[in-house]
């Protein structure tokens, strides 16, 4: 929050190791906001399978199915009233939210984005997991990368 207004945070997770691949910011909670992820991930997008999320309008929107189709990753929603379904992602959300933005008031947007990317950055190679060994999400990536190369 800043001057008072709301603003939000989108982010992508790979369930594989609990890496977040993609996040943005924005005033608003739209379509605009999830595209923005899409735009920021640094893999290919049609690497990715699935995309799971709630039942937000965000989600819904005509740009979205596009990019969906042609990048042809299935899209996978949760059940109407069944939070599990989204458990992992709420579990992150409950992070973010106790780590970086607990009592927190940005002075303008341009520090909430830089911000959040320092918060990113220091989630995914410094954030130790126990379902991955007690390591970072970018050292168990890499660590079984190296271990298919072989």
């Amino acid at each position: 929050m800043f001057k008072g207004k709301w603003n939000y945070i989108c982010i992508l997770l790979d369930l594989y190791n609990c890496e977040i691949i993609g996040y943005a910011a924005g005033k608003n909670k739209d379509s605009k906001l999830v595209c923005k992820v899409f735009s920021k991930i640094k893999r290919p997008l049609n690497e990715i399978e699935i995309l799971h999320t709630d039942r937000g309008n965000e989600f819904k929107s005509k740009a979205i199915d596009e990019l969906l189709k042609t990048f042809e990753i299935k899209r996978s929603l949760s059940k109407k009233g069944c939070p599990y379904d989204n458990a992992v992602a709420e579990v992150i959300f409950k992070i973010i939210k106790t780590e970086f933005t607990f009592n927190k008031v940005f002075e303008n947007f341009e520090q909430l984005e830089y911000e959040l990317f320092d918060y990113i950055n220091w989630y995914n190679n410094y954030t130790i997991h126990g379902v991955l060994g007690c390591l970072s999400s970018v050292e168990y990536r890499l660590l079984m990368s190296d271990k298919k190369v072989s």
